[in-house]
């Protein structure tokens, strides 16, 4: 039988169960990748699981994110992540090594590995031929205590690429273009393949791009086969070594064929507050702009920074404009130092920041009030920047750097493609390896700050509480734990994050969940409850404020499994309109609860009108909500 791309790696790794879609299997993960701010609670669940080394063949703990060390928390986060990367042997990356995602991709990716990171970006990889997929800390943890992963086995979407792109126009473009086609909840329970001739038009770092903001569709994760771009990315990183050729078998099957014609893409945005708020950048074209920032783990690759700084050579930011750049590695930054290109930048009046994620995940940099921001970003929901009122665009690089000089949003018009180093510096001494395990340190360092993670209780028979909170369609995991530099030095202690809970909803949440802490309280979702960020603090936070269920027109494949593996039970509703009839407050009874998690439906009563729900458990899913969660589960087994 012809395979798919996806379906040869995942039978390649399977070391339980079958490839029938929807089944549940396990898969042998070769790399894990942590950040540090979902690092510490992967690490402190590590420590629970009670493992002396990790069983993958490769996992590195970056910090790249809660950079701005204005109090003390976040630098002991990070020696806590530094002192479990030395006890468990994993490889560690300091601060200013560069953002994991385009890190990994540059030195330690490779065709045909499965990785699994505890950052919804991790599909970046994807673009280098490797399945790369985004999960919660704690399945990382468990990757990297056991060597292995479970996930319901995928349906695989075809997106077949014909033409090439048009000088000027990015991999971002393409991306958006999808995002425009199939939504931010289109490529829920797909894996995105890419195939077709228009992908030889296309070089790792614009594959890359593409495969990373697959994560704003839903998708489990994008790849792209392993070709001539492949082994001369890797060549010119002297890794030539792990070059494996992959692709599709002829005529394999596909669950959905999606067709885009490249030479019809064109400079595009999303526009506030989702990004798949598409438009033509010609629609936009003359928006005043207040600030642009370049970079994130989406486009800082060594191209786009020089396709930015042949824009920015010689001309002048607009003087209402400020403009901060961010190479995406230490890699990338020092040769733009070597070549004469940051040079260029700083010459137009841009402000470099060093190779984090920074702006992107709110750490710094937030808009004036009400202020325009242009972002080479892949999210761009309300709030995330920093600033609530806001108005974020997303943008290619090109449109970035042009738009910053004229001080509205334009097209960038025709930009050339630069030729890369023959081979690249590839800066090492951000890393720490692992010693030998005799030599390795038995203990690790844990700040004030670092506080224990909540633990679910087993499922109790019956349930009385209340609705504490009814929420729209695409609430995002910024909304239920909000990021920014305020707040992301806590990701290490939930108790204290417990107070911001769903704060961009509304403001006394923290106080509804104490009102009720006697019998707790349930959530209510509209579609794609918790799309956006990986981070298992959207469902460790309500756990601690006693919420037992969220009851959801749909849910986003990562935060279901992070509800599940905390131990809160994530229903359906099996009809939609029954979500109109439901209202804070109102009194919420769930009997049989056993029986609704082992039968997969039931009826959850609230204000006394019986509601009918969905949950389609796996039977590890099952046992895993009935133990009270992932941890309790593995303690169990």
């Amino acid at each position: 039988m012809a395979h798919s791309l996806t379906y040869k790696i995942l039978q390649d790794h399977l070391i339980e169960g079958s490839l029938i879609p929807g089944e549940d299997i396990v898969i042998r993960m070769d790399q894990t990748l942590t950040q540090d701010s979902t690092g510490t609670m992967a690490y402190l669940q590590l420590e629970a699981l009670g493992v002396d080394e990790v069983a993958t063949e490769l996992s590195v703990a970056y910090v790249d994110h809660n950079m701005l060390q204005s109090g003390f928390e976040n630098a002991d986060d990070h020696e806590f992540i530094r002192s479990a990367a030395a006890k468990y042997g994993i490889v560690f990356s300091k601060p200013g090594g560069g953002i994991c995602h385009q890190v990994h991709l540059e030195q330690f990716a490779r065709p045909g590995a499965t990785l699994l990171g505890s950052d919804s970006h991790t599909p970046t990889a994807g673009g280098l031929g490797a399945l790369a997929i985004g999960a919660g800390g704690l399945d990382v943890a468990v990757a990297m205590a056991k060597g292995r992963y479970t996930l319901a086995v995928p349906k695989v979407m075809n997106i077949r690429l014909t033409g090439a792109l048009k000088p000027g126009v990015n991999g971002k473009d393409v991306i958006l273009t999808i995002l425009k086609e199939l939504t931010v909840k289109g490529g829920t329970g797909y894996v995105l393949e890419y195939s077709g001739d228009g992908i030889q038009s296309l070089r790792v770092t614009d594959r890359a791009t593409i495969c990373n903001m697959g994560a704003e569709l839903g998708a489990t994760t994008s790849i792209f086969p392993s070709d001539e771009h492949t082994l001369d990315f890797l060549k010119r990183r002297r890794r030539e070594e792990v070059y494996l050729p992959l692709s599709a078998d002829e005529g394999a099957h596909y669950d959905k064929v999606v067709e885009i014609d490249l030479s019809s893409v064109v400079p595009s945005v999303a526009k506030p507050h989702l990004p798949d708020e598409y438009a033509e950048v010609a629609e936009v074209a003359g928006t005043p702009i207040d600030q642009v920032a370049i970079g994130s783990c989406t486009n800082s690759s060594y191209q786009d920074m020089m396709r930015v700084a042949s824009i920015l050579k010689g001309n002048k930011v607009h003087e209402r404009v400020s403009l901060t750049i961010s190479p995406g590695s230490a890699t990338i930054l020092k040769t733009l130092a070597e070549n004469g290109a940051l040079a260029d930048m700083i010459g137009a009046g841009a402000r470099i920041l060093e190779s984090a994620c920074g702006p992107c995940i709110g750490m710094g940099q937030a808009p004036k009030s009400a202020g325009v921001s242009l972002r080479s970003f892949n999210r761009n929901f309300k709030g995330r920047s920093g600033t609530k009122d806001a108005q974020v665009y997303l943008a290619s690089p090109e449109t970035c750097a042009a738009s910053a000089l004229l001080g509205h949003i334009a097209s960038p018009g025709e930009v050339a493609d630069f030729p890369e180093p023959e081979f690249y510096d590839l800066t090492t001494n951000y890393f720490t390896y692992p010693l030998p395990k005799d030599q390795r340190p038995t203990e690790t360092v844990k700040g004030p700050n670092i506080q224990p993670f909540p633990l679910g209780s087993p499922l109790e028979e019956a349930y009385r509480g209340v609705v504490l909170l009814k929420t729209q369609d695409n609430v995002t995991t910024d909304d239920i734990t909000p990021s920014g530099a305020k707040l992301l030095p806590f990701r290490s202690n939930v108790p204290k994050l417990a107070h911001h809970a769903f704060e961009t909803l509304v403001d006394d949440f923290y106080e509804r969940a104490q009102k009720y802490s006697a019998t707790g309280g349930i959530v209510v979702g509209g579609e794609n409850y918790g799309q956006g960020s990986s981070r298992e603090h959207a469902a460790l936070v309500p756990l601690y404020l006693g919420v037992r269920a969220v009851l959801a027109k749909s849910f986003a494949r990562i935060h279901r499994s992070n509800l599940i593996n905390s131990g809160i039970l994530p229903l359906v509703f099996e009809h939609h309109e029954d979500y109109d009839l439901i209202q804070d407050f109102q009194e919420v009874k769930i009997e049989n609860m056993i029986h609704l998690v082992k039968n997969g439906r039931g009826t959850v009563t609230i204000d006394g009108r019986d509601i009918s729900v969905v949950g389609n458990f796996s039977p590890r899913e099952e046992a895993i909500l009935l133990a009270g969660g992932y941890i309790n589960y593995m303690r169990e087994v």
